[in-house]
């Protein structure tokens, strides 16, 4: 029986199962070619003076989330969508969900849709004769809400 005051090795979460997903204008394309995701959330904080402290307290009065994708260049959905931005002005919004499941792990799965995605910027021509490796590009982007309709269960031993 495994130590339960220990944190069991096969409990970490390998994502190269992860699955992503990116609705766009009601329309649900599977990311298949996305090879990394990150996304963050930080929040805005205002010192707070107090009386009789030499240290000020820190109140959250906001955040923002941002984040950042690598892709293989094999598709021209972005690209086609900021095209049309900057012809037409008209943004565009989209949502993201990610799950990461490792059938190793007794936690589970966990899944995150981050809303009102935001694209910050997007790569529309590159090539490298003298690489080796393949067409790859990171795409930053901001997000404006999260959902986790599916969360990990807790490791034996931590609770």
């Amino acid at each position: 029986m495994p130590n339960s005051t220990f944190f069991q090795s096969s409990d970490a979460i390998s994502s190269s199962l992860a699955e992503c997903y990116v609705t766009i204008n009601g329309k649900r394309y599977n990311f298949i070619h996305a090879t990394k995701l990150s996304a963050t959330y930080e929040k805005t904080k205002k010192a707070v003076p107090i009386l009789g402290r030499t240290t000020r307290g820190n109140k959250a009065v906001g955040g923002k989330g941002t984040g950042t994708m690598t892709l293989h260049t094999v598709e021209s959905i972005f690209r086609t969508l900021m095209l049309e931005y900057i012809n037409t002005g008209k943004d565009f919004y989209f949502d993201i969900q990610t799950t990461n499941e490792d059938p190793t792990s007794s936690v589970g799965r966990q899944t995150v849709v981050l809303k009102g995605c935001n694209l910050d910027k997007i790569v529309f021509a590159q090539f490298d004769a003298s690489s080796e490796n393949f067409l790859d590009e990171g795409v930053p982007f901001t997000f404006e809400g999260v959902q986790m309709p599916e969360t990990f269960k807790t490791p034996m031993g931590i609770a």
